[in-house]
């Protein structure tokens, strides 16, 4: 069956959708042709891992699964090549005045709701499920207990969904959090604010403190990384996350949440992890954004691997 256990749960893991220890960083393509588009994820380790309870919501950052998170914002090209090839009709805010238009500026003035029809294409794109509800007026919709993947939890995201828009906790995480499970106040693996720049991607900086006219940097270009190797959670745009402000992701319109700073934001406060806002998801703003996240999602081949496994080392006990 298996020759030793260790090769029964890597495999295991993979079929399950997580990620092993040696695979770091990964890219992953969208779209055909023209419309092709490749986005790279870092993963994000040290399942179950405990709250951080300095910073804002308390607690905050504990996450149970290993997962996926954008290395990057989410860029104006992928955004229009993603709405030519899906038909989205997601519009983008006119950075002309703003530093520009370029493919690799973050896709700004993007609302929560078209940031969500977004990674549903993701998703059923590569043929999988849609992680958000829509109506047939594109009215955003809770799951509900008859449909397939709804999880009481959080009624907003389908849990047979891969691609979704970074939740709270895995916003939190990837920012803040470090493999060893301690915290920083910034996301730069640090308590002290990064230096302001306004683009580089040198250790302790961020996109922050610049005129509104400088604009965000590309998203390649966008400051130091993370504990975990993501760019650009600390300023450069304002990034929604899936999770509505009070936690509950029960209601349907109410405020999500929003973090990071932005490259106009004039002071570190608005980096820090005990600060976000809350805005309606149908709000659009020139110096907010968005990233995605990619989580596991168990197939029933899986499952089957699991237990044919669990059966064949019972097998072999039984036979020694």
């Amino acid at each position: 069956m298996f020759s030793n256990m260790k090769t029964f749960v890597t495999l295991t893991l993979l079929a399950l959708g997580y990620q092993t220890a040696s695979a770091t960083s990964l890219l992953e393509t969208f779209g055909t042709g023209a419309n092709a588009f490749t986005m790279e994820f870092v993963t994000i380790g040290n399942p179950n891992n405990a709250a951080d309870t300095t910073g804002n919501p308390n607690p905050a950052g504990s996450v149970a699964y290993i997962y996926n998170l954008g290395k990057h914002e989410v860029s104006r090209d992928m955004i229009t090549k993603a709405n030519s090839a899906g038909s989205l009709g997601i519009t983008l805010y006119d950075m002309s005045s703003y530093g520009g238009n370029g493919l690799l500026k973050p896709a700004t003035g993007i609302s929560g709701y078209e940031a969500a029809k977004y990674v549903n294409w993701l998703n059923t794109s590569t043929g999988g499920t849609a992680a958000y509800k829509f109506d047939g007026s594109g009215n955003f919709q809770l799951w509900s207990s008859t449909d397939a993947g709804y999880n009481a939890n959080n009624m907003y995201r389908n849990s047979l969904a891969k691609y979704v828009i970074a939740s709270s906790p895995e916003w939190y995480k990837g920012a803040y959090g470090n493999p060893d499970g301690s915290w920083s106040n910034f996301p730069n693996g640090s308590d002290s604010a990064p230096t302001a720049v306004a683009s580089g991607t040198a250790a302790n900086t961020a996109v922050y403190g610049q005129f509104s006219s400088t604009g965000p940097a590309d998203i390649n270009n966008a400051g130091g990384l993370s504990s975990y190797g993501t760019m650009g959670q600390a300023g450069n745009v304002w990034e929604w996350t899936e999770t509505a402000y009070d936690g509950t992701n029960n209601t349907a319109g109410e405020s999500w949440e929003l973090r990071g700073g932005a490259f106009n934001s004039n002071s570190s406060t608005f980096l820090d992890a005990s600060f976000r806002y809350g805005y309606s998801p149908t709000a659009e703003f020139f110096s907010g954004g968005f990233r995605v996240a990619s989580v596991p999602v168990p197939e029933p081949s899986a499952l089957s691997l699991l237990a044919i496994g669990l059966g064949g080392f019972a097998l072999l006990r039984r036979r020694k």
